[in-house]
Parts: structure tokens; C-alpha cells; sequence
């Protein structure tokens, strides 16, 4: 019940547009539907209504180098609850110069943005590292932006590395990062290398660390792109190595009417398998998208069975 009340409250709180503050509240919920494919002969299939996540936030200027953000994320967690709020981002933000921006806080990180912005459907899937569990998508710490030139742009993070539903663990050992962005007319190039020490020094043990190349080309009409991501000394494991590749595209084949489509190679993961995505998206209205898709997952090695599922994606945002 406390919950609840704590809930209503807060979201209740950043739906005001108090205007002597001028802030901006927002929201953001991603909902479906979606039904089993592969249920076998004399087997019923499943399907089900689900609302995934909700995002409820406020930003605030406070003048014109340092503004303010805070969002909460409503959604499922270990513990078995449907419905839980987290605080997922509460980070002030510092123009510290015309190229140079610093996040602090409970902050937005930086390892999979890049994907996620040019995939540009994370109401339908995660982008690859967040899926795969990889990296989380925010956490306690420093971030850094510096626009070298309008084509260039280098990044840096220092984190818990323990995410925005932990605290720091008792080791107390920093996750860290560092990337460039490269940009020429529509191509947009992506290189990082993520690093999490090691929290023994014995002869088996070395720090992990996450090598990443992507790159994405966009038109008007035309978005396609590619990552590739290698986990070396995986959990701090010496010469155990991960690979994890995705590629995608969408393609405009009406006005406000997209098909797209999307593989990911996680065979040489902890999940093993392979994942696709493709189908037809709709944009109803402003803050209103629509997407009809079918979902594959095949467990390694590739001749397993595929587990296919029809899903009708819902995002509002207002």
C-alpha cells in the first residue's frame, strides 16, 4: 500500500507544470499484446496484454549553465512484484563551456545510447547490451560529453557499476568508460571500451572489459546500422571471451508508416541463441506509435527449435 500511495503521489507531482518553476513533466509507457506461435499440437497457446514499462519524469532549468532531471521507472522486479517504482535517473547537469557538459548523479550511461537512439524502437526491444544484460542503462555516477568539432565527440564514465536498482557494492570498485562518436554527412561511427575491474588478483582472475564498434546511416527514408560488441576476461574471468552482434533497419514505406526489421547473434553469450525482429510500425499521432511484429528467439546451436511470438507494440508519450 505504501507503495501505491508513494506512486500516486509522485506522479502526481511531476504531471504539474508549475509555472513559477517552468519545468517540464513527461511520461512514457510502453504497453502490448502479444501471442505464443510455437505452442505445439493439443497445446493451448499463450497470450496475454502486458504494459512493460512506464517512465514518469521532470526536468528544470535552474539558469543557463545547470539544469536538472528526475525519472522514475515503473516496471517488474526480482522480487515478484508487477509493479515497482525505481529511480532510475536523478542527475544535475553542468554546461561547464559550449563543448563541454557533466552529468552527475543518478545518471543516463553511456554503452549502448548509441544503438538505442538508431535502433530507435526500445518500446518493441531492448538494444543489445541491455538485453543481453551487458550494461545497465543508468547508475550512480559521473558522465562526461566533449564536443571536440561539430563532427566529433569523445565521452567518458565513472560509475558504481552496479546500476540504478543496487547500491555500490562492498568492494567498492568503479566501472568505467570511454568512447569517441565520429560523424560525416549520414554516417554516424561509434568506438568504446567499457572497463570493470577486478575485484581478486590471482592468476585466473583480470578485469573485464567490453570492446565496442558500431556504426549507422540514416536518410530520410532509410535507417540501417550494425554493432558489434566483444567481452574480454569475462566476470573478471581470464581469457574467457563473449561476442555479441546486432544489425537492423527500417525503412519508410508510407508517410508516418515504417517496416524495419532486426537480428541479433548472441550465440556466444550467457543466453546462447539468436533473435529477430521484424514488422510495420505506425505513427498514429504525435506521441503515439503503433508496431505489429513477429519475434524469434533460437536457442544455440542453430537447428534448435525457434520460439516465435506475434506482438502488437504500444508507445504513448506525452
Amino acid at each position: 500500500m505504501k507503495k501505491t500511495i508513494l506512486l500516486l503521489i509522485t506522479a502526481f507531482l511531476i504531471s504539474m507544470n508549475i509555472s513559477a518553476q517552468e519545468g517540464t513533466p513527461s511520461v512514457k509507457i510502453f504497453s502490448n499484446f502479444n501471442y505464443d506461435m510455437s505452442a505445439e499440437e493439443g497445446e493451448q497457446e499463450f497470450k496475454e496484454f502486458e504494459l512493460k514499462r512506464a517512465y514518469l519524469g521532470y526536468s528544470y532549468n535552474i539558469d543557463e549553465k545547470f539544469s536538472t532531471k528526475i525519472t522514475f521507472d515503473v516496471g517488474s522486479n526480482s522480487s515478484g512484484s508487477a509493479y515497482t517504482a525505481f529511480l532510475k535517473i536523478a542527475a544535475l547537469k553542468w554546461s561547464a563551456s559550449e563543448n563541454l557538459n557533466l552529468n552527475f548523479g543518478m545518471v543516463g550511461t553511456k554503452n549502448f545510447k548509441f544503438m538505442e537512439k538508431a535502433w530507435g524502437r526500445r518500446y518493441i526491444a531492448k538494444s543489445a547490451q541491455d538485453k543481453y544484460k551487458w550494461a545497465n542503462s543508468a547508475d550512480l555516477g559521473l558522465t562526461a560529453d566533449y564536443k571536440i568539432s561539430d563532427n566529433i565527440i569523445i565521452d567518458a564514465q565513472v560509475l558504481n557499476g552496479e546500476g540504478y536498482k543496487k547500491t555500490q557494492a562492498s568492494n567498492g570498485l568503479f566501472r568505467g568508460g570511454l568512447g569517441i562518436t565520429y560523424k560525416i554527412g549520414n554516417i554516424s561511427l561509434r568506438a568504446n571500451q567499457d572497463i570493470s575491474p577486478r575485484s581478486s588478483y590471482d592468476d585466473s582472475s583480470a578485469s573485464q572489459t567490453i570492446t565496442t564498434a558500431a556504426i549507422a546511416y540514416s536518410t530520410e527514408n532509410l535507417t540501417i546500422g550494425a554493432e558489434q560488441n566483444i567481452m574480454q576476461n569475462a566476470g573478471s574471468v581470464l581469457d574467457s571471451e563473449k561476442q555479441l552482434m546486432s544489425v537492423y533497419g527500417a525503412y519508410n514505406i508510407a508517410e508516418k508508416t515504417k517496416v524495419f526489421a532486426r537480428y541479433d547473434d548472441a550465440s556466444e553469450t550467457t543466453q546462447a541463441g539468436s533473435y529477430s525482429v521484424y514488422g510495420i510500425e505506425r505513427k498514429m499521432t504525435k506521441g503515439v506509435t503503433i508496431a505489429l511484429n513477429m519475434q524469434t528467439w533460437t536457442d544455440a546451436p542453430e537447428d534448435s527449435e525457434a520460439e516465435n511470438t506475434l506482438f502488437l507494440n504500444l508507445e504513448y508519450k506525452f
